[in-house]
């Protein structure tokens, strides 16, 4: 058994890939994790529907129905089962993931930039072939959680096999929310996470990926994302009756809350939006105004959508991503003198104000001007006033 963990950990094992996640007609839980056998895994069907009754969104319950499918395989390979697990098994659980490959990192094109290395031009790291950190840390959270649910119902272990942080709990037990988060020392087992600014496209980048889309729908989305900050599954679900054409703003239905909230979108953007309805024609008032144009006629997805962005990418050898023109649009209404970052806030709808303080950075490439000025400023020349021998000033200060 020892050397099964070894192995894992060591990456000398493969994971079998056995089991897999199913979505369910019913709404508690909407997803379950299905054995080799085909069979519901009953424990993970509880916790998933108390989950689900909690008022946590659909795409949660997925995710966390994924992350469990990922313990499982785990239990099946060691022969362990779940009630039994202990902190050798959530060990055994990171080491893999620190040395595994991630199957969403694979790379198809042969000449495709090395995992890991940073684009030149972006100056932005490349995804790794493997694991985040974050990915790490949600999936033992995911884990414990699930332990803990247990636990209150008096099932599984006595103690729960992913580790804790006793200072984080005292840390966190009475925090004011004014006041700065308290540093704590991570829980063993637990990744350490790089905090890193967020990564806005420079105005000269920006103009070249601009330049690179080729239709009046792509160009269209693009200005949107870039001016209302939406995103990328909230724009695409824009339909008719969510664009305010006079008020020079659109509705979007804002992820997680599922509230239907304006945000602004400039007055670019709703004409090359009007030249684009005007080539292919309204669509019904239920249905998204971007469309497909290819094939049958249908909403773009997501899927879709980043797709045109990498067509962008391979064009540039540039390596944005959808996201990031949120970035951009968060960094320039963040460091505009005529906006406040409380109205930043709003227009980003951000449920905290340090998110939106994030954007309040200077970055070297947007310094360009103020630097060259810097360097081409003649040196100063140090006088003595009238009526001073410089011979004295020598002998006083040196020289």
């Amino acid at each position: 058994m020892q050397d099964l963990h070894r192995d894992l950990i060591e990456g000398r094992a493969i994971l079998p890939r056995v089991g897999c996640v199913v979505e369910l007609e019913t709404s508690y839980p909407g997803f379950a994790v299905v054995d080799p056998y085909g069979e519901a895994v009953e424990p993970v069907i509880t916790y998933l529907r108390d989950l689900a009754l909690d008022d946590n969104r659909p795409l949660t319950g997925r995710s966390y129905a994924y992350d469990m499918l990922r313990w499982y395989r785990l239990l099946w390979f060691l022969g362990v089962a779940w009630e039994r697990a202990t902190q050798s098994e959530a060990s055994a659980l990171v080491g893999w993931l620190r040395t595994a490959d991630n199957p969403q990192r694979r790379r198809r094109r042969p000449d495709a930039p090395p995992p890991g290395s940073v684009n030149p031009r972006t100056g932005k790291t490349y995804l790794r072939a493997g694991y985040a950190p974050t990915t790490i840390n949600h999936n033992l959270t995911v884990v414990s959680s699930f332990y803990a649910f247990h636990r209150r119902h008096n099932r599984g272990p006595l103690v729960n096999p992913v580790p804790e942080s006793a200072a984080q709990r005292r840390a966190l037990a009475h925090r004011d929310p004014e006041m700065p988060t308290p540093q704590f020392r991570r829980a063993r087992l637990r990744q350490r996470v790089r905090s890193t600014d967020p990564r806005a496209i420079p105005d000269n980048l920006w103009d070249e990926l601009f330049g690179a889309m080729t239709h009046d729908r792509d160009r269209a989305a693009v200005l949107l994302y870039v001016s209302s900050g939406s995103r990328a599954g909230e724009l695409l679900g824009v339909t008719p009756n969510d664009i305010d054409w006079s008020g020079q703003q659109i509705y979007v239905v804002t992820k997680g809350s599922e509230d239907r909230e304006p945000v602004p979108a400039s007055p670019q953007a709703l004409m090359v939006l009007a030249a684009y309805l005007d080539q292919i024609g309204l669509p019904p008032a239920h249905e998204p105004v971007l469309r497909t144009r290819r094939g049958p006629d249908r909403p773009l997805t997501y899927w879709a959508m980043r797709r045109i962005i990498q067509r962008a990418n391979e064009k540039l050898g540039t390596n944005w991503t959808l996201h990031d023109l949120r970035h951009t649009a968060a960094q320039r209404m963040a460091n505009d003198p005529s906006l406040t970052l409380a109205q930043v806030r709003v227009i980003m709808r951000h449920t905290d104000l340090a998110t939106t303080g994030r954007y309040l950075n200077a970055r070297v490439e947007d310094l360009f001007a103020a630097l060259q000025e810097h360097y081409h400023r003649p040196r100063i020349e140090r006088t003595i006033a009238p009526g001073y021998d410089s011979d004295d000033f020598k002998v006083v200060f040196g020289g």
